[in-house]
């Protein structure tokens, strides 16, 4: 059984917490605590609100549980900054747009998990990315989750020092992960690293932002470093995701699919319909997995 490590990642003042209220997420970990939390071995986070309702709605349907999935409460609703849902053995929740954003949600989450005396969580990250190299539809199970260096490690200023912590997953769900995924159609998926950068587009090589400052051999060669270095996709989340998941002794996955390959270009063109079935494709992914550890399938 594995506890959430919050004294372990150097908080000595935990002690000090056992009342905290979310600054951001309006819910009390006091009133969160024991009976309430200990339902919650699964937890799903992802960047928009209206795609984690959906997905609880989605995971209501799949795990077959009573009442309307149309009725389910946004925990957090006394807030406009992040949603919550609570699905049976699940919490779906919204982390917003970049790291800033992912990491003061993770802050209050893992303490929300710490004091309800959570043990053996696993949590995911699911949204979307940009693929490198792959086609767009390609769901992309991250190995390690590195910076704009490619290298697998994120850079966290405390009190004017960088502190670097290991952007490792855990290497067993990953693999779990791609195995079910050979279990359902039309879900083509890889293992690989996801490259986290802090913009979208300069940051990721894009030549269609209000600012461009390379040429588009410029962006392509790096491209063609970053695939050499294994990345396979894009995104703006997962080094901080992987580190603090880490750190706190949580299994963690981050499993993203790609709207477009881009190597071929920075705007998708893909139809509405179709983006909305790639956007599914890690929701399937992950409701498989947590109805294989739950023994709703065999």
């Amino acid at each position: 059984m594995a506890p959430i490590l919050l004294n372990s990642m150097g908080n000595e003042h935990s002690d000090y917490i056992q009342s905290d209220v979310s600054k951001t997420g309006g819910v009390c970990e006091e009133s969160s605590s024991g009976q309430h939390g200990r339902g919650h071995p699964f937890v799903c986070v992802g960047g928009s609100p209206n795609r984690m309702r959906s997905f609880a709605q989605f995971i209501h349907e799949q795990l077959e549980l009573p009442g309307n999935a149309a009725d389910i409460r946004d925990i957090c609703e006394g807030t406009d900054r992040y949603s919550m849902y609570k699905v049976g053995p699940v919490l779906s929740v919204s982390h917003g747009m970049g790291v800033p954003s992912i990491s003061i949600m993770l802050h209050e989450l893992i303490k929300l998990l710490y004091h309800a005396r959570c043990r053996d969580v696993i949590i995911f990250r699911i949204g979307t990315s940009g693929g490198v190299g792959l086609p767009a539809g390609t769901v992309v199970i991250t190995d390690k989750a590195v910076d704009s260096f490619f290298r697998p490690q994120f850079e966290q200023v405390v009190l004017g020092k960088v502190i670097i912590r290991s952007t490792e997953l855990d290497e067993d769900v990953a693999q779990e992960l791609l195995q079910y995924s050979s279990e359902l159609p039309d879900i083509p998926s890889v293992i690989g690293n996801t490259m986290c950068t802090h913009d979208f587009y300069e940051g990721q090589g894009r030549l269609d932002g209000a600012l461009c400052s390379f040429s588009t051999e410029e962006k392509l060669e790096y491209l063609r470093k970053a695939s050499e270095a294994g990345v396979r996709n894009i995104e703006m989340e997962s080094t901080v995701f992987a580190a603090m998941c880490r750190v706190c002794n949580l299994k963690a996955a981050v499993v993203c699919v790609t709207l477009l390959n881009r190597f071929e270009g920075d705007q998708i063109s893909t139809p509405h319909n179709v983006l909305l079935e790639y956007q599914q494709r890690p929701q399937c992914l992950v409701a498989h997995f947590i109805k294989k550890h739950l023994g709703l399938i065999s």
